[in-house]
This record gives structure tokens, C-alpha cells and sequence, in this order.
């Protein structure tokens, strides 16, 4: 590492893994050795005796979370991350198929590149064929639609400098799409590959039904790259289409009506009307919305923009 002195944080949410605990806690130990660490350990309301092993352990670099109800492992995370005081903060999972030993390759590839996420490719999954094909799916959409080109967003071993991580804002699933929503928020980021290993203790808590919960997300998160600061780009660009559609339909009936012909009752005639008043209401919408935007920055005191590094006369500030 550039700076000895530097702190880790290790941010690890937990749910019911009352027998990886000791292990994966050994195995990161044993990993960094030699560095300066805080190891989190966030539970989101186990079920089992996970709580109980953990505060058992007397490590000192150890500290334990414990939330209030089921969060889920977005919220988990945030919470870890939200606490962490380390230089760096690196997220896994706390179900020992993440290899510690992988930390230190991944944090001198940050440091030497200059990079603010390095996040792991999982070369070789041990993962089962429902856990695998969403997220095959996931990543060929983001890679089609975004100029991330991450093969393997779902890897929950990462890297991250302390204020790339502090900015994230994780909700719902989105714990899955963590290097993208850096990368939107102008970090930047590339992967390596990673050892990753069978699960050994536990069950999996990830199942079909989640799938869906992703794709929302997902499409979520798109609509605010795309969308999110200019919203009447999208629903004023639909509502012309709609308005003008509904025009050429009504230009048509009025000249079937100087031919003599009767469109009084002709479904067309209200399909023309229809359309024209969903195109006025949709350009209304993003108009309103649009000013939402605009007061939202204003009132937070935020800009929508994120300045990475400013540099003068040979001097970096950040």
C-alpha cells in the first residue's frame, strides 16, 4: 500500500450465517495480516444464533451492527457503509464464497491505477444455474445500454476509496448494481478476477422472486442516467409522438369529411382526440416534473454534477 498508516474497513452484512461467522472472521484476519482493519459485520435481523457468535468473539478491530428488522441487503450495506471510518472500504459476503486474500491485489490495483472502485469478476462461479442466469442478464443489459462494461455486477467483493462509497445511496436491490451507481456517480471503475468458492455452511438467500425485484431496480436506475435531470426529455418526446400521431389522424377524418364522408361515429375520431389530449398530458408531466427537479436541487443544496479533482498549478485537491 502507498500509505502503511491506512485504515480498511471491512463491511460485511449477515443473515443467519451462525456458522460462517467464526470462519470467514478468521480468514480475514489471517488475510491482513500486517494492515490496520475494522471489521463490520452488519445483521439484519438473523433468525438463528448468528448475533450470539459474534458478540462471543473479543476482537478488537470487531464491530457489530444490529438493525432493528429484516432490511434487507441493500439497506444492510448502507448501514455498514454509513459507520465505516476506514481510507478504504471494501464490501463481501458473509457467506465464504468471497476470498479475503484477494483484498490486498485488488487495493494495490486501485492505488496503483488511480481507480475509486476495483470490483471482482468471479471467474469461476460455484453458484447454482437460478443465481447465475438473472444475473448474465442483468450484466448484458447494462453493458448494452450504459458505457460501463462490467461483466460481473453481482460480485459483492469491492474495493472502494472512502468518499465513493460514502456517496452511494442504496435502496431496494440495488446492492447489486453498486459499480454502476459509482460509475454514474463519475468513479471510476474496472474489475479483476476473483477467487470465488463454494457456500460450505447455510443456504442461499436468493431465489426467483427476487429476480423481478432486479430488473425493477434496474430499470430504475437507467431512468435516472438517462432521465433523471431532464425528465421532459422522456415524457415531453412521448407526448409529441402521441399529440402528432393523433393530428395526422384527425387531418385525415376532417379531409374523409370535406369528400363527404360521415366520420361522426367513426372510432378513429375519438382514437385522433385520444391521442391528442395523452400527448398534452404527457409534455404537462414532464413539465411539472422538470420543475420538481429543479426545486429538489435547489432546496437540498445540491448540483447536479460531482467533481472529482481539481488540479492547479501541479496541485491536486480533491
Amino acid at each position: 500500500m502507498k500509505n502503511p498508516n491506512a485504515l480498511l474497513s471491512i463491511v460485511v452484512p449477515v443473515y443467519n450465517e451462525e456458522e460462517n461467522i467464526q470462519l470467514l472472521t478468521n480468514s480475514i484476519e489471517k488475510a491482513l495480516n500486517g494492515y490496520r482493519f475494522q471489521l463490520i459485520y452488519i445483521d439484519d435481523f438473523s433468525t438463528d444464533d448468528t448475533v450470539l457468535v459474534l458478540k462471543k468473539m473479543k476482537n478488537e478491530y470487531l464491530h457489530v451492527i444490529e438493525l432493528k428488522k429484516n432490511y434487507g441487503q441493500s439497506l444492510a450495506l448502507a448501514a455498514g457503509i454509513d459507520y465505516a471510518s476506514g481510507d478504504y472500504i471494501i464490501t463481501m459476503d458473509g457467506d465464504l464464497q468471497n476470498d479475503p486474500n484477494d483484498i490486498p491485489k485488488m487495493i494495490e490495483k486501485l492505488e496503483t491505477e488511480d481507480l475509486d472502485l476495483v470490483t471482482g469478476i468471479r471467474a469461476k462461479r460455484k453458484d447454482s444455474f437460478v443465481k447465475k442466469i438473472p444475473s448474465k442478464i442483468a450484466n448484458f443489459i447494462i453493458r448494452k445500454t450504459t458505457k460501463l462494461n462490467i461483466q460481473d455486477q453481482g460480485c459483492a467483493l469491492k474495493v472502494f476509496t472512502n468518499e465513493t462509497a460514502k456517496e452511494l445511496k442504496l435502496y431496494g436491490e440495488m446492492h447489486r448494481f453498486i459499480a454502476l451507481l459509482a460509475f454514474l456517480n463519475g468513479a471510476r471503475v474496472k474489475e479483476m478476477p476473483v477467487n470465488h468458492l463454494p457456500r460450505r455452511f447455510g443456504k442461499s438467500k436468493y431465489g426467483l422472486g427476487r429476480t423481478f425485484k432486479v430488473v425493477n431496480d434496474l430499470l430504475l436506475i437507467l431512468f435516472q442516467r438517462n432521465y433523471l435531470q431532464k425528465p421532459l426529455y422522456l415524457f415531453g418526446n412521448i407526448g409529441l409522438f402521441f399529440f402528432g400521431l393523433g393530428v395526422l389522424i384527425n387531418i385525415y377524418l376532417v379531409i374523409e369529411k370535406i369528400l363527404g364522408e360521415d366520420i361522426g361515429t367513426r372510432p378513429m375520431l375519438f382514437l385522433g382526440v385520444l391521442f391528442i389530449l395523452v400527448g398534452i398530458q404527457l409534455f404537462t408531466i414532464g413539465i411539472v416534473i422538470d420543475l420538481q427537479m429543479r426545486t429538489y436541487y435547489e432546496s437540498q443544496h445540491e448540483r447536479p454534477y460531482r467533481i472529482r479533482k481539481i488540479t492547479h498549478h501541479g496541485e491536486t485537491k480533491t
